[in-house]
């Protein structure tokens, strides 16, 4: 019998590393434009808008689009990200924090396939991603060159 949770949208909070682990997890292979990654240094806040595979359902390949936002972001670095062309897509493989030795501020790193990767310096850790809308088939499946 399906699983009626598996089609309810996602909401998650990250409040420390280990949350940050659990949202990482749920974004893993998150795919984004680069026009879709913003930084408003005002608000301190770093903000994205993409399309998550959706894992809650086994042996389907699914994607939601999501969005989502980092708070208390006093810094953003970017490397291997060309804001020149903002339809590059960017698959995103893993997000961790690092703490600094006056925890809870420090960097949270975002690790994009093709050697590509955002520098967030945080506060603390404060994060939430919520799904958008309904979930569609993939077209294809997420596959990565582990020999890189």
């Amino acid at each position: 019998m399906p699983d009626p949770a598996a089609d309810q949208p996602l909401r998650l909070v990250a409040l420390d590393a280990e949350d940050l682990e659990i949202l990482s997890a749920h974004l893993q292979d998150f795919v984004v434009r680069v026009a879709d990654l913003a930084w408003l240094p005002r608000e301190k806040r770093f903000a994205f808008v993409g399309n998550r595979v959706d894992r809650r359902v086994e042996g389907e390949l699914r994607r939601r689009r999501v969005a989502g936002h980092f708070d208390r972001v006093s810094k953003v670095a970017a490397r291997g990200v060309d804001r020149s062309a903002p339809e590059t897509v960017l698959n995103l493989l893993a997000m961790t924090f690092t703490a600094d030795e006056g925890e809870p501020s420090g960097e949270i790193l975002l690790t994009f396939s093709g050697d590509a990767s955002l520098r967030l310096t945080v506060e603390c850790v404060e994060a939430q991603v919520a799904d958008l809308g309904p979930v569609w088939a993939a077209k294809g499946a997420p596959a990565h060159d582990l020999e890189s």
